[in-house]
């Protein structure tokens, strides 16, 4: 029997994705959660086999909290399950080192195989996503000019991302002026714009 963790935000979406895995003879939803900072405390509990992690939720998203239970529970291996079918994500999750990678709208019967693929130590990515992930440029972007444009993007203001960070606010400023020149970029709005629609932040 595989034992999954499931980790979706949304109640209706959560609840027919477990009534579809629970359908499966050789797999139990042992336990879901609503937020990304549920994910590790479940995980400990639970112990399952294979978590299936929606990338956009609450607190902690889903790649970083694949990225915090790799590092204390190697043992369980990860599908990342998303809406968003973008090279980008893609290439986070892969740096996450999560095992799977499942679009929302495929079909329902792929999430089963794709747990059981996962499970089974193999790599499930959909193809046409894996292949426009091959062909997509790298992210151009350090992974503190990063950080400092994810905190930009969810409101934070200079003064609060530096304080956050433990960075001056001059310092914040450039990292903001790198990236939106790398990114070719008008202002700040358009780099987030821009990363957002890449799939890099």
């Amino acid at each position: 029997m595989i034992r999954v963790l499931l980790a979706e935000d949304m109640h209706m979406v959560r609840g027919a994705l477990v009534a579809l895995l629970n359908m499966e003879a050789d797999i139990e939803v042992v336990a879901e959660v609503a937020g990304g900072n549920e994910i590790l405390p479940a995980a400990r509990k639970y112990q399952p086999d294979v978590a299936v992690i929606d990338v956009d939720l609450p607190g902690t998203d889903g790649i970083t909290a694949t990225d915090l239970l790799h590092g204390e529970l190697p043992g369980i291996r990860t599908l990342i399950l998303t809406s968003l079918g973008r090279p980008g994500l893609l290439r986070r999750a892969l740096s996450a080192k999560v095992g799977g990678f499942v679009l929302k709208d495929a079909p329902s019967r792929e999430l089963a195989e794709a747990v059981r693929g996962v499970a089974a130590g193999r790599r499930v990515i959909d193809n046409d996503l894996a292949l426009a992930a091959w062909d997509s440029p790298e992210c151009p972007l350090s992974a503190r000019e990063l950080e400092v444009l994810r905190c930009a993007a969810d409101g934070a203001e200079v003064v609060e991302i530096a304080a956050k960070l433990y960075l001056s606010p001059g310092t914040v400023r450039n990292y903001l002026t790198a990236a939106t020149s790398k990114l070719s970029a008008r202002n700040r709005v358009d780099a987030i714009r821009i990363a957002t629609e890449d799939g890099w932040l």
